[in-house]
């Protein structure tokens, strides 16, 4: 089993900055492609932004292309998604992913493991 843990989400006012964070733990030596999704309320949950195991592919969604950004630090099995300019509209509650595949995909069933989700709140 692998276990996900979010951390790092809060209130931000339009145009403020957040940086979250994933922590795994359990048997993680199996993660490959570790992703973030996110979920606002009345809404279906959606892919933000991919990286896969060494660090050297990332895939961003186009509505967070320029703003947001993924890292990941592999001896601490922590995955980082660095959030600026946000906008009233990235409010949600932001998930953290992982899959034993080493390739990206932007659908939820592909991913094996999730966190429990951080919220993010954006005010205007």
């Amino acid at each position: 089993q692998v276990q996900l843990v979010e951390s790092g989400g809060g209130l931000v006012q339009a145009g403020g900055s957040l940086r979250l964070s994933c922590a795994a733990s359990g048997r993680t030596f199996g993660i490959y492609y570790m992703a973030w999704f996110r979920q606002a309320p009345g809404k279906d949950r959606e892919f933000v932004v991919g990286i896969n195991w060494s660090g050297s592919n990332t895939y961003y969604a186009d509505f967070v292309k320029g703003r947001f950004t993924i890292s990941r630090d592999n001896a601490k099995n922590t995955v980082f998604l660095e959030m600026n300019s946000l906008k009233p509209e990235d409010t949600a509650v932001y998930y953290c992913a992982a899959r034993r595949y080493n390739g990206m995909s932007e659908l939820d069933r592909a991913y094996d493991y999730w966190g429990q989700g951080t919220q993010v709140t954006v005010s205007s």
